[in-house]
């Protein structure tokens, strides 16, 4: 006899083959004025923890306005309704941390190159007629 007390399929869980470099969608449940809806958040999966063990963890990082976003996800949370592989990368590193210090060196660059390339115009004169009357 064989007894389920957690409400989703921890064997698919154990099974979906995550891995950093992987672009994820996790649709999370909210809670908001007793009703629950789904949010998702995609981004990409800078790590994975503890293995397929009960408290394994993954974290994903997405760029939202402008700003770096990390979420750490517990990978067998009932608040997470599904989690989608939306696509593949090849990587080398196990844990992709490096990816914060590389998106925020392209963004100084792009400020930097931003800067010089819009010339700043000067403003016309402006001539005061003087009324008749």
């Amino acid at each position: 006899m064989q007894r389920v007390i957690s409400p989703i399929k921890t064997e698919d869980r154990a099974k979906l083959d995550l891995r950093a470099g992987d672009t994820v969608k996790v649709w999370q449940k909210i809670q908001e004025k007793g009703k629950t809806r789904l949010q998702a958040f995609e981004g990409l999966v800078l790590a994975r923890k503890h293995g397929r063990e009960a408290g394994a963890t993954f974290t994903v990082r997405r760029v939202a306005s402008g700003v770096g976003v990390e979420k750490i996800f517990p990978l067998y949370s009932p608040m997470i309704d599904k989690i989608e592989i939306v696509k593949r990368a090849k990587v080398r590193r196990a844990k992709l941390y490096h990816i914060r210090e590389k998106a925020a060196k392209d963004i100084r660059r792009q400020m930097r190159n931003a800067r010089q390339a819009a010339p700043v115009a000067e403003p016309e004169e402006v001539v005061e007629v003087p009324e008749v009357k």
